[in-house]
Parts: C-alpha cells; sequence; structure tokens
C-alpha cells in the first residue's frame, strides 16, 4: 500500500517566539553599533542592582524597561547579555509582594519582557532558567490567575507566560521544568481571562509545553484545558482560535486517546469551520489537524468530516499560494482513503488542483498531493476522469524529489492499469469517439497506450478504426507541438516495447536464428580450393567458392547459375561494387550460417546482403547497425533500413527514435523531429497493423532455436 503516515507535513505546530509585532510591541529602537549598546548596557544593568539593593521601585522598573528596550532587537541581545543583564532581571522575578499604588506590576512586567526577549538562544535559556527565574514566573502567573486579569495585572500575566514561550522554545528540559514547577495549571486558568491578549498569550504558552512532551499534554488535559479551548475555536478574533487550534493540534499529535477525547467534547465541526477562517494560519492548521482525526476508524472520522463540510474548503485551499496547501493536501489525503470520499473530492473539483501539486518543489507537498491521488485513483468511478484530466501523463512526468513519492506514483498508475478494462475502457472508447475536445482524446489515446492490457492492445491499436487510438497518436507523433509529439512518441514506444514478447518475429529487435534445415559447408570451406568449381575475382584476387553451396543460399546465386546469365558457364566472375572484407564476411555467412559483422562494413554487409537476397545474413548486418544508433545518425540509417529493406532495423531505428525524443529534438528541433516522424510513419503503422492480427505462438520457435547446435554439428 502507498502509505500515508511519512507525508505529514514539517510544519507541526511548534510552539513560536513571540514577536514583538504579535505582543504589540512597536520598538522604536534604532540598530546601534556595539560600543553604544554596550555602554548603555554597562550604564543599565549596574544600576539595576543597585535600584534592587535599595528597594528603589521607580528606579528598578525605569532600568528594566531600558534593558527590555535593548533587548527588542535581537543583534543587541549577545552584549546585553555579556554585561550581567540575566541575573539582574531574574531577580526582579521574586520581588517581596507589595499592593496599592506602589505595587510591583509594572516592574514585574518590564522583567517579564525581558526575559522572554533574552531568551533567544539555548544558552541564554539555560542561565534564565538556572538563575531561578521559573519559580518566580510560575508564581506570577499563579497569583494573577487567582487575582483576576485586569489592568496591570493582566499585563503582568501575558508576558509571564509570554516568557514561558520563548524559555521553553525546542528547551525539552525547561518544558519538563515548567510543569514540575507548577506551571501548566495556572496558564489553563488563564485561558478563561476576559483579556484576549492573556488568553492568547497562555494559549501560546501551552501550545509550546505540549509540542511533542507526553507529561506536558496529559496534564494539560487532566487541568480540563479542553472545554475551554474549544470554545476558543469559535472566537472571532483570529490570533484566538489561531492559538487555541495550535495547543489542540500539539495535544492531538501521536496521542489517540487525546485525539479520541477532543472529538468527544465536540471539537470536529468548530475545526471545520476554521478552514474559512480570514486568517490563513488559521487554516493550515485545522487542514492538518482533520488530517490527525481522518486517522479515528471507530467510528469512521473521515466520512464525518466530509459529511461537516470540509471536503469544499479544502480543496479551495489547494489553490492558495501560502503554506495551506501542503496541510490541506495532507488532510484530503486521509479522506481519499475512504471510497465515497474519493468519488467527493473528484466530482468537487480536488483532482486537477491535486495533480498540479506534483509540479512543486516540495517534497512533502508532492508526496501528499501523490497520496490523496492514490486514494482517488481506487474508485473505478475516477479513473476516466483522472485520464481525462491529463492525470497519467502528470504521474509519469512528474518530477518527484523524494523516493517515497515516487513509489506512491508507480502504485497509482499500477492501480489504474488494473481498472481500464471492462466498462471503464468502453467509457474510454465511447469518450475518444465523440470528444469534441481534441485534448481529452489525445489524453484518453496516450494513457491507453500506457495502461492498456495485451489483450485489449491489439483490438485498440489497429488500422481499424480511422478515428482511434492508434490514429491519434500517429496524429500527435507527427504535429509540430512538442509537448503533444512528446506525449504521442512515449505512448508508441511503450506500446512497441510491451509488444516485443508477443508480437511477430519482424518486429522484435532480436538476434536471427539460423534456418532450422540448412545445410553449410563449414569454415572450412571458405576460400578454399579443394572442389571449387568457381573464382570470383575480388579486388583483384581470387576467391575460391563452391557452386552448390552458393545455389543453396539465395535466390540471387540460383538464377545467376541456373538461368541464362553469362556467369552461369563461367569459371571466374568479377565482383566490382564489393571490397574483399564485405565478400568475404558474406560467404562466411553462406557457408557457416553466421558471421561476427563488425560496425566498419555492417552498412556494406547489408547492401551486399540486399543484393544477393541474403535473408540470413541481412538480421545480422540490422543488430551491428542498430548498435550504432545515435541521435545523429537514426534518420541516416532509417534511410540505409528504406533503401535495403532491412525491417527490422527500420523497427529499431523507429523505436530508437520515439524513446529519445527530448534527445532529438535538443540536438535538432521540433521540425526535424516532425519530417523524421512522418517519413517513419508508414512503417510504424504497418507494425501496428500486424500488431492487430493474432499473435503466433513463438513458443516452439523458441524451443528449436534453444535446441539448435552450434554450426560445427550441422557441417558436413
Amino acid at each position: 500500500m502507498c502509505s500515508g503516515e511519512n507525508n505529514k507535513p514539517n510544519g507541526e505546530r511548534k510552539g513560536h517566539k513571540r514577536k514583538h509585532s504579535e505582543s504589540g510591541l512597536a520598538s522604536s529602537q534604532q540598530l546601534k553599533d556595539a560600543d553604544s549598546i554596550k555602554a548603555e548596557a554597562s550604564h543599565w544593568v549596574p544600576a539595576l542592582r543597585t535600584a534592587v539593593e535599595r528597594g528603589d521601585r521607580p528606579a528598578m522598573r525605569e532600568a528594566a524597561q531600558a534593558i527590555a528596550n535593548l533587548a527588542k532587537i535581537e543583534e543587541h541581545v549577545e552584549i546585553v547579555v555579556a554585561e550581567g543583564a540575566i541575573d539582574a532581571i531574574v531577580s526582579l522575578l521574586s520581588l517581596p509582594a507589595v499592593d496599592g499604588e506602589g505595587s510591583n506590576d509594572d516592574i514585574e512586567r518590564e522583567a517579564c519582557l525581558a526575559v522572554g526577549l533574552l531568551a533567544i538562544k539555548p544558552e541564554h535559556q539555560k542561565r534564565i532558567a538556572d538563575g531561578n527565574a521559573l519559580p518566580g514566573l510560575v508564581a506570577l502567573l499563579k497569583r494573577r490567575a487567582t487575582e483576576g486579569q485586569s489592568g496591570g495585572i493582566g499585563g503582568v500575566a501575558r508576558r509571564a507566560a509570554d516568557a514561558i514561550t520563548n524559555l521553553a522554545h525546542e528547551n525539552v528540559q525547561i518544558k519538563n521544568r515548567v510543569r514540575t514547577e507548577g506551571g501548566i495549571p495556572p496558564l489553563v486558568a488563564l485561558l478563561e481571562s476576559v483579556d484576549p491578549k492573556v488568553q492568547r498569550a497562555a494559549a501560546g504558552a501551552l501550545r509550546t509545553l505540549a509540542f511533542k512532551n507526553e507529561d506536558n499534554k496529559n496534564q494539560i488535559v487532566q487541568c480540563n484545558a479542553l472545554p475551554m479551548l474549544i470554545f476558543m475555536l469559535k472566537s472571532e478574533d483570529t490570533l484566538i482560535h489561531y492559538e487555541a487550534v495550535g495547543v489542540i493540534g500539539n495535544l492531538v499529535h501521536s496521542s489517540k486517546h487525546i485525539k479520541e477525547k477532543v472529538l468527544e467534547y465536540g471539537a470536529l465541526q468548530p475545526v471545520v469551520g476554521l478552514l474559512e477562517s480570514s486568517c490563513h494560519e488559521s487554516q493550515r492548521e485545522a487542514a492538518l489537524l482533520l488530517g490527525q482525526f481522518a486517522t479515528i476508524t471507530e467510528p469512521d472520522y473521515k466520512v464525518k468530516i466530509a459529511q461537516r463540510g470540509a471536503v469544499v474548503p479544502l480543496i479551495n485551499m489547494l489553490n492558495s499560494v501560502d503554506g495551506s496547501r501542503e496541510m490541506s493536501a495532507f488532510a484530503l489525503g486521509r479522506l481519499a482513503q475512504n471510497a465515497d470520499n474519493q468519488a467527493g473530492i473528484a466530482q468537487l473539483g480536488g483532482l486537477k488542483p491535486l495533480l498540479n501539486l506534483l509540479d512543486s518543489k516540495n517534497g512533502s507537498l508532492q508526496h501528499n498531493a501523490a497520496f490523496a491521488l492514490y486514494g482517488l485513483a481506487d474508485n473505478e468511478d475516477n479513473v476516466a476522469n483522472i485520464i481525462k484530466e491529463g492525470g497519467v501523463q502528470r504521474l509519469m512526468d512528474g518530477d518527484l524529489i523524494v523516493q517515497a513519492s515516487k513509489d506512491c506514483v508507480q502504485k497509482t498508475l499500477k492501480r489504474l492499469e488494473e481498472k481500464v478494462t471492462g466498462k471503464i475502457l468502453n467509457q474510454l472508447l465511447y469518450m475518444l469517439h465523440t470528444s469534441p475536445e481534441e485534448t481529452t482524446r489525445q489524453y484518453i489515446a496516450t494513457a491507453l497506450a500506457h495502461l492498456c492490457n495485451d489483450k485489449d492492445r491489439h483490438m485498440l491499436f489497429t488500422d481499424k478504426d480511422p478515428n482511434g487510438a492508434l490514429e491519434t497518436l500517429l496524429q500527435m507523433v507527427t504535429y509540430d507541438k512538442a509537448p503533444q509529439q512528446k506525449e504521442a512518441a512515449l505512448a508508441l514506444f511503450s506500446l512497441l516495447k510491451k509488444a516485443s514478447q508477443t508480437s511477430p518475429v519482424d518486429l522484435a529487435p532480436v538476434a536471427p536464428h539460423r534456418a532450422e534445415k540448412a545445410v553449410y559447408l563449414g569454415q572450412e570451406y571458405v576460400n578454399n580450393e579443394t572442389l571449387s568449381d568457381v573464382t570470383f575475382i575480388v579486388d583483384g584476387q581470387p576467391f575460391y567458392a563452391h557452386r552448390i553451396m552458393l545455389l543453396a543460399s539465395s535466390d540471387t546465386f540460383r538464377a545467376m547459375f541456373a538461368g541464362g546469365y553469362k556467369e552461369r558457364e563461367a569459371q571466374h566472375i568479377e565482383i566490382p561494387n564489393i571490397s574483399r572484407p564485405v565478400f568475404e564476411a558474406m560467404m562466411r555467412c553462406i557457408y557457416t550460417g553466421t558471421v561476427e559483422v563488425t560496425s566498419d562494413i555492417a552498412q556494406d554487409l547489408l547492401r551486399a546482403a540486399d543484393q544477393y537476397l541474403l535473408e540470413i545474413l541481412k538480421p545480422l548486418c540490422e543488430n551491428a547497425i542498430a548498435q550504432d544508433l545515435t541521435v545523429e545518425n537514426v534518420a541516416h540509417f532509417f534511410s540505409l533500413a528504406e533503401t535495403f529493406h532491412a525491417p527490422q532495423l527500420m523497427n529499431m531505428c523507429i523505436q530508437f527514435a520515439l524513446e529519445h525524443y527530448e534527445k532529438i529534438v535538443e540536438a535538432r528541433d521540433v521540425s526535424y523531429y516532425t519530417a523524421l516522424m512522418q517519413r517513419m510513419r508508414p512503417q510504424l503503422k504497418d507494425n501496428f497493423v500486424k500488431l492487430g492480427e493474432t499473435p503466433p505462438d513463438l513458443s516452439e520457435l523458441n524451443k528449436s532455436a534453444a535446441n539448435t547446435p552450434p554450426p560445427a554439428a550441422q557441417q558436413r
């Protein structure tokens, strides 16, 4: 089976570090030179320490704010940290509680902000955590979760949650420490804040903590976060439902029991609704989540998801220009493993955009699309539409990046091949003959060439149907239109290649067999004066031969020695147009039934074989010549084959030209190829006429060939 387990999108819902724009921080800081930053940091860090020692809250707030402002530009952080800012800032998280106008809210808010901004590297995260920041941050969360979240209190809670988000970002140890410090329950409680910014911040922290951490996921669920998170999915605030769907996505990832619990709480419909959110990130997260829901089989959530209206928006997302295409293809791939969904996805317009995604340069996107198409191809109702859309060509021509995608496409083509028979084949033939669209007819003819079985091929590709598949392909291959010409060339080559095992012998480029009943004098009698009764003069030198051997070899020699020609009584016969090496090779074949044909004499030897009607020699020459076929000489060799009546060489030239379309066009141009195909068309068509005949039984011929003794065993 073409597995979908390896086609999960890369963008699993990580907790993203809080950006200034996300937190409403429009920094007015400009990038300064290192010396200026160092000077400011070396002033404010000691000033903060002094303020803490003196309990000077206004000074603490001012210094903390200054340090936070410096850290808002990432390039400044390393310098600020080097001046000792981490230890100084962390100390502000554990100040004694103060009520009223002299409270620590402003100080704590600036301290939390600074901590989050400084935690941009793993080493900074560790240093902040080792400096005992987590107990202070968790204490702030707990206090705010129980006190309410209005005014400055909400600001502290939001900044503390943001700080935990950044500290725990891709840091497994800190994620665990947040849990052991008791940070998860107050974050869950803050989901119910009346302040949407606090809600978002708490959800963002939970999203980070849940990412690939089973213990954290389980505690979040145990703290009863799911009902509120599902309510948040329905929020009109796009930032809130984005964070909520991200948390849920990380909770259900690789956790079947949590996935089932989320669905029990009623998450399905709100998630489907997010597919049409104005927030593309929420759409993407919802599509990925639906793909994960689709793995639940009891009951079958593939059907439920489709019934709730997910298919159309998922198809619409396939045409987007952002990252949601990958997630929607992933979801559709999962949904397409259900028979009813397969037909629905195709009928609602999913086929064409999925085929288009095969041209993507994103390997994961390609694979998700390939997996979805594999599912669609399983439904007989889709086969004709896949072919009509040019799906077979798209699947075969796709420049796929990963091996898993290539394997999936091959299985899809195999699935289509198994279905192109019976009523589906009849449907395609009806469309081939009645469709007003030339492109549709071309797609069908090309697909049939690649997919039909041997029995149907003999019926389909003959000259008996002037509007059939063969005529369509022959027209395409002789058109001056590169894309169609290429597809037809490959299709015809595929047909000839498949036919090579079942077609008449002279269509297949195989080595010739020695005649079964022929008798040969043997190698020792070649150019041997013993019992010689005729001498040929070749290149001025005698070449001894035996009339009885020549009479048995060809009609030409029989006419020469048994007819009314002067050679009948001549003892010496001049051979003016054949070189001695060529003549000697020809005679060796006559005397032994075989000869090694080298490339330097192959063409002249073919001419001699044609002149003297030596049918056993001609295939040897054809094979030898074909070994040297190139894009530069294929036209010349085809002319040679035409001139000297060499059908096997003609067929090998045709197959070479069909197989190497791109190379020939690159070396010459489309017009050259078109002219070549127009010359080859009669012979090509004649081949298919033979294919339409009942294939001969080659088993006896092959059996006798296997049992044919070597030449020496047949010598007198």
